[in-house]
């Protein structure tokens, strides 16, 4: 079962480099991995990058830039985080990730403010060998979002002789569902109900696959890995 290490820091950069205060218009807060958001939204994403096994490390607020505007001043810009993929397993593409996280409707009539900073972001990330991205709400806040919510607290509510049960019965079936499972290990339903919770620990810990990008139920297509 993995996460995020959450006492690695990034190599690549030494942030973070401004600290997140308390805002009347946003949502601030603190992850269990000690790593601070200014927006519900952030936080979303720090959930779905903390359950990523592909994930090694995620830096908010990772660097500053400098950029200028068309009237020819300069600002500086503070992208969102540096997201870095593990480099001992496959990862399609490894490259980290600079990124910026915005609700759409902040992207309304202020594209040409945004445009030069974001800009300065995508030429800082082609000099490192990274990518800029703008994640939304759209990639965010999917059906995934939501199973990885409900998956997460069974990391720490399991059974290992549970788990080892189910994963070899599941072996034995090949392909399943939830239901089908525990149904064929007991005929009660509060034997059945006592196999639920290291069900979905073995999901949520990739132990055994899972459409995630589908809402999760007990119908759900389930396979051995």
């Amino acid at each position: 079962m993995t996460s995020i290490n959450k006492i690695k820091r990034s190599k690549l950069v030494s942030g973070p480099v401004r600290r997140i205060g308390i805002k009347t218009r946003s949502i601030a807060g603190t992850m269990p991995d000690g790593n601070r958001y200014e927006s519900s939204l952030e936080r979303d994403l720090m959930i779905l990058l903390n359950f990523d096994p592909l994930v090694d490390v995620y830096t908010p607020q990772p660097l500053t830039l400098s950029y200028q505007m068309p009237d020819g001043s300069w600002h500086r810009y503070t992208p969102d985080g540096l997201i870095e993929y593990r480099k001992d397993i496959y990862v399609h593409d490894p490259r980290p990730v600079l990124v910026e996280v915005k609700y759409r409707k902040e992207f309304e009539g202020q594209f040409k403010n945004l445009l030069p900073k974001f800009r300065a972001a995508h030429l800082c990330a082609i000099q490192n060998g990274w990518i800029f991205e703008v994640y939304t709400e759209d990639k965010i806040r999917t059906p995934f979002l939501d199973n990885v919510k409900f998956l997460t607290p069974y990391l720490k509510q399991y059974d290992p002789d549970l788990m080892m049960w189910l994963s070899d019965q599941l072996s034995n079936l090949g392909t399943s569902d939830p239901k089908t499972l525990v149904a064929s290990l007991y005929r009660d339903k509060w034997n059945q109900a006592r196999l639920i919770p290291s069900l979905w620990a073995l999901i949520a810990s990739r132990q055994i696959g899972c459409d995630l990008s589908e809402p999760l139920t007990m119908n759900s297509k389930i396979w051995t890995l």
